[in-house]
């Protein structure tokens, strides 16, 4: 299900600039990998930042790579204040007992699923496949191993065939080793006479070549189950859609007998066909991880659905006619403030929510039967869409970053700006580019031929982040923020975090989907309102999921921040009463404030709660005056009188 523009539009690129901030990506990437858009915003992005040795958590483990070693650990989780967090200790390095030098770690491949890092002082390629129990690596030539340990080592045994080591920790953890063939190992000898002494228990093996597979052990009673799928291991995985809502995990395996993975809750939700694609779903096999317990899957393939979500234009239920005249009375209002001369702020962010807002004007004037503003909000529309589209914007603008396949906006790309919510590291797509596409869909529908001009413009807008096929569009990456085993988005993009990507806010990226499908529908593009859609609905049960947002330290704003912008695809986000209540509940400290700021988080809250208690949020709601960027009272009366 890829987005295959028959006439060539999307070969459009704005154009070519060289940031100044952004990385040197050949320093972590093999030479054969520069040649096409790189990833941005991968669930192994700490791996090519800097120096390359902050850890990410392929689940269950969080791995770690310096210099010549990969130090693996199985994270204990544990809440602070903003949100879900775990640290990284090296219960395992592993390294060559010989290497030649301290040369950096190579990718060199990776896909939707994995990533393959090699570490060619020490002759070993590590094949990290995300949700995999076992740290799987190959010793590409004979060489002698070290495996180290912060951890004393309690004990330290093998089977007769030494294929198979097992050593239990003075943290309580055992750890499992699996050979390809016999290798012999043994324990260095370490003086641990005086306790208060700082100790590294390091094991060793003579010259070694073949498949090494290292898991932790869950449970004791779990142990004949890594013995049983020990041999077969992936090197890689791709995530297919192959229709509309759904989605296919396909790994590619080595070795003998059937493929041991794990899955997160959400996984197990949504494998609905899992029994009839001959696949076994072990429950008491568990891993804890900061997402709840991963649970072992045995199949060589995983088909995941969920149910359908409907984009549309305007609400379900629509407006009632009674309600019509105090609607248009705010159009007229918010209508006459449009005014493009006027906007005094120069940044993508900004501009594109300005946009959103008026275009959000003329989808309710239609749904009303209003027309008589529609001509003025198109005008507005196009008078602040297309500098940005045509260049000359000469205050700012898009432009085509080669070096990542990314777009990046002219003040972004020059400096390290707060204010441009880093548009100059490929990240303005889900809440930037988001807010453009919307107002753009919105033109699209109101005057085709504009529509038909500007055409590859805004397919190159949307490919920038929902791109889902880089051999029929190679100038961008695939699914640039898109996560395809956790199966939601990120927001971090060329931002280094101590345990790997951070999420921002869901809304930012139901907004950009939708606003894709938008797109699609606006073109008739039955492709992209496929993969938008799908996006969508997973964006949305992955908000329902996350209840925590670990940005923003305050309930009201946090709570805002998982509502705008309100949009007809909120009735979908917001459709569990129970849901709403919460986090109305959790947002209650907005109320308590006073000013122009906290008036606006008001009206976000009053149009949530008027979810279940319409009458009294619509009595807040009229004695409001404010004027929001991402927001506007006619959209907040939409709201409030669309609700069934």
């Amino acid at each position: 299900m890829a987005i295959n523009n028959n006439n060539k539009n999307t070969s459009f690129l704005f154009p070519q600039t060289n940031s100044t901030i952004l990385p040197d990506p050949s320093k972590f990437f093999s030479q054969n990998l520069l040649s096409t858009p790189l990833p941005t915003n991968s669930f192994f992005q700490n791996f090519v930042l800097n120096n390359g040795d902050q850890p990410e958590y392929i689940h269950p483990y969080l791995i770690k790579s310096s210099n010549s070693s990969l130090s693996v650990s199985y994270p204990f989780p544990f809440f602070n204040f903003f949100a879900k967090s775990q640290d990284f200790c090296p219960d395992l390095t592993i390294t060559s007992s010989s290497k030649s030098s301290n040369e950096k770690h190579i990718i060199s491949s990776y896909s939707d699923l994995s990533v393959t890092l090699d570490i060619p002082s020490s002759n070993l390629r590590f094949f990290l496949v995300r949700g995999s129990p076992f740290l799987t690596f190959s010793v590409t030539q004979p060489t002698p191993l070290s495996i180290t340990t912060t951890h004393l080592i309690h004990s330290f045994t093998s089977n007769d065939s030494l294929t198979k080591y097992t050593f239990n920790l003075r943290n309580s953890q055992t750890w499992i080793l699996y050979a390809s063939s016999p290798i012999t190992i043994r324990k260095v000898p370490n003086d641990t006479s005086d306790v208060f002494c700082y100790h590294i228990d390091e094991i060793t093996s003579e010259p070694f070549s073949g498949i090494i597979r290292i898991a932790m052990l869950p449970d004791l009673k779990n142990e004949a189950v890594l013995d049983k799928f020990s041999s077969c291991y992936p090197v890689s995985g791709d995530a297919v859609f192959t229709r509309p809502f759904c989605v296919e995990y396909k790994w590619l395996k080595r070795g003998s007998g059937d493929l041991l993975m794990l899955a997160h809750p959400f996984h197990l939700k949504i494998l609905c066909d899992i029994i009839d694609r001959d696949a076994t779903i072990l429950s008491d096999f568990k891993y804890e991880s900061k997402d709840g317990d991963l649970v072992g899957v045995v199949a060589d393939s995983w088909f995941l659905k969920i149910d359908p979500v409907s984009v549309t234009w305007h609400s379900s239920n629509g407006v009632k006619k009674e309600y019509h005249k105090e609607i248009v009375s705010a159009l007229l209002k918010d209508v006459e403030k449009l005014n493009s001369s006027e906007i005094t702020k120069t940044l993508s962010y900004y501009d594109g929510a300005l946009i959103a807002r008026a275009a959000r004007l003329a989808l309710i004037a239609e749904e009303v039967g209003f027309l008589d503003v529609i001509p003025k909000v198109g005008k507005f529309l196009k008078d602040t869409i297309e500098p940005w589209l045509d260049g000359t914007f000469n205050e700012n603008g898009f432009f085509y970053d080669k070096k990542f396949g990314g777009i990046v906006t002219k003040q972004g790309c020059m400096f390290y700006c707060n204010e441009c919510l880093h548009s100059g590291i490929c990240n303005a797509e889900i809440n930037h580019l988001g807010y453009f596409l919307y107002g753009i869909a919105v033109l699209v529908k109101l005057d085709p031929d504009w529509g038909r001009k500007y055409k590859p413009q805004a397919y190159s807008l949307m490919e920038d982040f929902m791109n889902s096929s880089t051999s029929l569009n190679p100038n961008y990456t695939r699914l640039r923020c898109f996560d395809l085993y956790k199966l939601h988005s990120w927001a971090g993009e060329l931002t280094k975090f101590s345990d790997g990507r951070y999420r921002k806010g869901s809304v930012d990226a139901i907004n950009a989907y939708y606003s894709a499908t938008l797109i699609g529908l606006a073109y008739g593009d039955a492709d992209v309102i496929s993969i938008g859609s799908t996006l969508t609905a997973l964006e949305i049960l992955a908000a329902k999921r996350d209840v925590t947002l670990w940005y923003y330290s305050r309930h009201a704003s946090k709570t805002c921040f998982r509502i705008l912008p309100l949009l007809p695809i909120s009735e979908v986000l917001f459709s569990d009463v129970g849901y709403v209540k919460d986090l109305v509940e959790w947002g209650v400290p907005a109320f308590l404030g006073s000013g122009r700021l906290e008036e606006g988080w008001k009206g976000f809250l009053c149009a949530l709660k008027g979810q279940y208690d319409k009458d009294n949020s619509m009595k807040k709601i009229r004695k409001f005056s404010f004027s929001d960027v991402e927001n506007s009272f006619s959209n907040l009366l939409w709201w409030i009188h669309s609700r069934g």
